[in-house]
C-alpha cells in the first residue's frame, strides 16, 4: 500500500488503526536496544579463546612481553596487519586496544605540533574538517571536541560528493582533512568506487597539510563475498600525494570490543614523525595483549575463517531486518533504505521531518534506536529523515519484534505526516 495515493479518509483510518497497533505494542513491556552496533554475546563466544593467557611471553623475536621495551616491539603484529590488510609492513605502527584513540592522538600531534613542517593546526582558529553524512558521530565527535568547523558532504552510492570535496578544498586552506570509512561505511554501507579513491589521492587542495582520514573499520567484516577496496596508499603515492592520508584499523569486532589491538599506517616520513612524538607519549603498547592476537589468529587466513563464523551469525540477522523492510515498507513511499554486504549498520531515510518522532515512538514502545541526527555534524540531520539500525546485538526473536515495530512506528509517524499536509 503506497501511503502516499491514499485519500484523507484513508490516511486517517490507517493512522487509527497504527495507534492501536502502537499501543499494544506499549503493553509489552518490551526492552530492546538496537541503538549501536554492538557484537553479540555468540558472537563473543567465537572468541572465548583469547581470554586465556598467551602461549609463551616471548615474542618471535625475543621481546620478553612481560616488561618495558620499546615501541614496535613486535614486527609479527606489524606483518599479520600487513598481510590482512595489504598494507605495506613498515608503514604500520601498532598501538592499545582503541583504533579511535589513535585517530584522536593523531589529530592532536598535527594540532599541537603541525605535520611535515607545517604551522600547528591550533593557530589556525578557522580550521575546517570535511564529514562524509550520514556517517560515523564519534569521528564528528572528536573533530568537534578539538575546535574544527564541522562541514557536512552528503554520501553517494560511491562514497563522498567528490564534485564537492574537490571544489572545497581547492578554494579553502582552512579545511584540514576528511573522514572516511571507505569499505561499508557507517550508516549507509558504501563502499567507496576505485575513482572515488583516486580522486581523493589526486585532488588539489589549497591547505598543504591536508590529511585524509582513512577508518578502515570494516576491513574484514564481509557478510557475503569479500569486496575489494582501491588501495589508497599506492593511490597517494601514484598521484605524489603519499604523505597526505593516515590509515586505521583494529580487531576490536575480531575479538572484544575494548580488548582488540589497533593499528595505524602511514608514509615513511609521516611515520618517523609520529614515533619521534609518540615515543614521549607512551613506552609501547599491551604487548601481550599482541601476543594473544598471535597466537589465536597468527595468518590473515586465520582471521578471515574465525570472520566467516562471525558472518554466519550476522548474517540471518541483517536478512531478517532487510526481508521485513521490504515487506511493511517496500512499496509503502514512506522510506528507503540500503542492503549491505558487511558492516554493522542499515540505514533508513524515513520521509523528510519523520525520524525523530520514529526513534520517539519506539522509545515509548520500548525499543531504543540510535537518535534522530547521530549520523550527521552536530547531530543534526538537516532532512530530520536518517535513522542508523543495529541489527548485530539482539537474539532473532528479539530481533523481529523490533523490525515489525519500527515498521510500524515509519508508516504511524509517516500516516502522521501526510495527514498534517492535506489538511
Amino acid at each position: 500500500m503506497n501511503y502516499q495515493s491514499l485519500s484523507v479518509a484513508e490516511l486517517s483510518a490507517e493512522r487509527d488503526r497504527l495507534q492501536a497497533a502502537h499501543r499494544e505494542f506499549c503493553s509489552h513491556g518490551l526492552s530492546l536496544n538496537m541503538a549501536r552496533g554492538k557484537p553479540s554475546p555468540t558472537q563473543l563466544d567465537l572468541s572465548a579463546a583469547f581470554l586465556g593467557a598467551p602461549h609463551t611471553h616471548l615474542s618471535a623475536t625475543g621481546t620478553d612481553c612481560r616488561n618495558y621495551s620499546t615501541l614496535n616491539d613486535l614486527p609479527e603484529t606489524a606483518a599479520l596487519f600487513s598481510e590482512l590488510l595489504g598494507v605495506p609492513e613498515d608503514y604500520i605502527i601498532v598501538g592499545g586496544n582503541s583504533s579511535l584513540n589513535l585517530m584522536y592522538d593523531t589529530l592532536c600531534r598535527m594540532l599541537l605540533f603541525g605535520t611535515l613542517g607545517s604551522e600547528p593546526w591550533v593557530h589556525n582558529k578557522q580550521r575546517k574538517f570535511l564529514c562524509p553524512a550520514p556517517g560515523y558521530d564519534r569521528h564528528f565527535a572528536v573533530t568537534e571536541a578539538l575546535g574544527f568547523e564541522l562541514i557536512t558532504i552528503p554520501m553517494t552510492e560511491t562514497g563522498p560528493d567528490m564534485d564537492l570535496v574537490e571544489r572545497l578544498v581547492a578554494e579553502d586552506e582552512n579545511i584540514k582533512g576528511i573522514w572516511n570509512i571507505p569499505l561499508y561505511s557507517n550508516p549507509g554501507g558504501v563502499v567507496y568506487s576505485d575513482e572515488t579513491v583516486e580522486r581523493l589521492a589526486r585532488m588539489k587542495t589549497a591547505a598543504p597539510d591536508f590529511r585524509i582520514m582513512w577508518d578502515n573499520a570494516y576491513g574484514v567484516h564481509h557478510l557475503y563475498e569479500p569486496v575489494a577496496l582501491r588501495d589508497i596508499f599506492e593511490a597517494c603515492e601514484q598521484a605524489g600525494n603519499l604523505d597526505r592520508v593516515f590509515y586505521f584499523f583494529s580487531t576490536s569486532k575480531v575479538s572484544f570490543p575494548g580488548g582488540g589491538v589497533a593499528m595505524m599506517a602511514m608514509s615513511p616520513a609521516n611515520k618517523e614523525e609520529a614515533l619521534r612524538r609518540i615515543s614521549i607519549q607512551t613506552i609501547g603498547a599491551d604487548k601481550l595483549n599482541q601476543l594473544r592476537l598471535l597466537h589465536n589468529l597468527p595468518t590473515a587466513e586465520a582471521v578471515h575463517a574465525h570472520m566467516r563464523k562471525q558472518a554466519d551469525l550476522l548474517r540471518p540477522r541483517f536478512e531478517e531486518v532487510l526481508t521485513t523492510l521490504e515487506r511493511e515498507l517496500g512499496d509503502s513511499g514512506l522510506a528507503h533504505w540500503n542492503s549491505p554486504r558487511g558492516g554493522y549498520f542499515i540505514s533508513v531515510d524515513v520521509l523528510p521531518g519523520c525520524a525523530k518522532r520514529v526513534v520517539a515512538l519506539a522509545r515509548e514502545a520500548g525499543v531504543t534506536l540510535t537518535g534522530a541526527g547521530a549520523t550527521f555534524p552536530y547531530k543534526k540531520d538537516p532532512k530530520d529523515s536518517n535513522i542508523r539500525l543495529a541489527p548485530t546485538y539482539p537474539g532473532i526473536e528479539e530481533l523481529r519484534q523490533a523490525v515489525d515495530l519500527f515498521c510500524l512506528c515509519v508508516k504511524l509517524a509517516g500516516a502522521e505526516k501526510l495527514l498534517a499536509e492535506a489538511q
